[in-house]
């Protein structure tokens, strides 16, 4: 069950978590103040809410990609509320409010944390947890809709219910049977009788034998229709390559450019790479240190490469060094990989952290890259990818960025296989790229940062 609003497929389920666990934490927050008598300010209460929304957020809590066990969830839940309450005494502070005192807020991020771990457990253990999901029936049993019984991530099954199949007439059947639903009567009536709520269009030939009248009968009578292309980007967050129609890309809401969005987009990117060299000189600082210390005082601290950017244009990107001097020799330039010998122990570290990526910054500033977006390949491999790959070289019609969705979503990519894999998640972001999605981005770069998720 999702809502496409402000660039962003949000996951009904998830928003209503969100909200319940508010709620908790308000509660929580309302009896340790009682508990110890303490006077609270009222407009602390909204600060604390929202920072620790954000900061549960930045721990992975409300990502359909979380696959952690109680244990872990809860480890993130703890660190979600100490972060978040440590951002509302740092905001009210600064803003001139009282925050509660510190044995007040441990009682508080004790009593949410047991609340909202039992909360999740529940639900993780409910008979009836496809109360939130939508039923889905397929129309199409070929191999088109095939695709959608190869799904088997638990974040790709976890909005919807898959009802069955109606194979269209003169289809070749690549599901099995056992899939396939008794025809009893007209389209509508076989949705009524299963209560679907969507169908999704999945026949391998639409040219022929494409049931326009049923499927506006089920339209008017409150049933969504989607084609598959656009299902499978919502559900997975990528856009399939092997699904994939020069005239969805045409037709298809989003890939949007104007002025307008371009214009704030570059005054954000501004702003953040500001705020960003003001927070961050003291690390990039002592990772020149560490370099210089382990490499000798005459050995470089940053390097600098070729990368291809917006439009296609060449620019020099710029990364603390993390490899040796002579890791390319020969002038050879080779995908990175696990392990590689390459790299030294202290580039090992930063590049686990993300310190590496930290010269960047400036790229940012001076307009070569964003704060979000595709990852900038060498023109190498570039050039190589877009003779092998279809719509590769669509990935650059965004500027590249430090983060990006397919480095949420996929780990580090070293291979051909990979970069496909990324390019979907690319093509899923320059698709539906805004500043809200940007923001959501970045919270979650936070967790990728903290677990040290597709580092190598």
């Amino acid at each position: 069950m999702s809502r496409h609003f402000l660039g962003i497929y949000w996951h009904l389920p998830l928003v209503f978590l969100g909200i319940g666990e508010l709620f908790f934490i308000g509660a929580a927050l309302g009896l340790a103040t009682r508990m110890y008598g303490t006077d609270l300010a009222a407009s602390f209460v909204p600060i604390f809410l929202v920072c620790c929304l954000l900061a549960m957020g930045a721990f992975g809590l409300y990502s359909r990609r979380l696959r952690a066990r109680t244990s872990g969830t809860a480890l993130r839940i703890f660190g979600g509320l100490a972060l978040g309450t440590l951002l509302a005494t740092t905001a009210s502070v600064l803003l001139g409010v009282d925050p509660p005192p510190l044995r007040t807020q441990s009682v508080m991020i004790t009593l949410a944390l047991v609340a909202i771990t039992l909360l999740r457990f529940w639900l993780s253990h409910r008979p009836d947890g496809d109360f939130f999901r939508r039923n889905v029936l397929v129309y199409g049993a070929g191999e088109r809709a095939q695709s959608l019984t190869e799904l088997r991530r638990r974040a790709d099954l976890h909005g919807f219910k898959l009802e069955g199949f109606v194979r269209a007439e003169g289809e070749s059947l690549a599901i099995p049977e056992s899939r396939l639903l008794q025809i009893k009567g007209n389209l509508l009536e076989i949705c009524r009788a299963r209560d679907v709520d969507e169908i999704v269009v999945a026949m391998d030939d639409r040219r022929r034998n494409f049931p326009v009248a049923e499927l506006l009968e089920c339209r008017l009578a409150g049933i969504e229709i989607i084609e598959l292309v656009s299902f499978l980007e919502r559900e997975t967050g990528k856009v399939r390559l092997d699904m994939l129609h020069p005239s969805w890309l045409i037709y298809a809401n989003g890939f949007r450019q104007d002025a307008l969005r371009e214009g704030t987009r570059r005054l954000f990117d501004v702003l953040a790479s500001l705020a960003l060299i003001l927070v961050s000189w003291p690390l990039m600082l002592l990772t020149a240190l560490a370099i210089k210390l382990e490499g000798g005082w005459k050995a470089p601290v940053l390097y600098r490469q070729m990368r291809v950017g917006l439009m296609g244009r060449s620019f020099y990107i710029f990364k603390f060094r993390s490899m040796q001097e002579d890791a390319e020799a020969d002038g050879k330039a080779r995908w990175a990989t696990t392990d590689d010998g390459r790299v030294t122990r202290v580039g090992r570290f930063i590049r686990t952290v993300r310190l590496d990526e930290l010269p960047q910054i400036f790229n940012v500033f001076v307009g070569d890259m964003s704060v979000v977006g595709p990852r900038p390949e060498r023109p190498e491999f570039v050039s190589e990818l877009c003779g092998k790959i279809p719509y590769y070289r669509e990935r650059h019609y965004v500027r590249p960025g430090i983060t990006g969705w397919a480095q949420l979503c996929y780990a580090y990519g070293a291979s051909e296989q990979d970069a496909i894999e990324k390019l979907q998640y690319d093509l899923y972001y320059v698709k539906n790229h805004g500043l809200v999605f940007d923001l959501v981005i970045l919270l979650q770069t936070v967790e990728v940062i903290i677990f040290g998720k597709g580092a190598r």
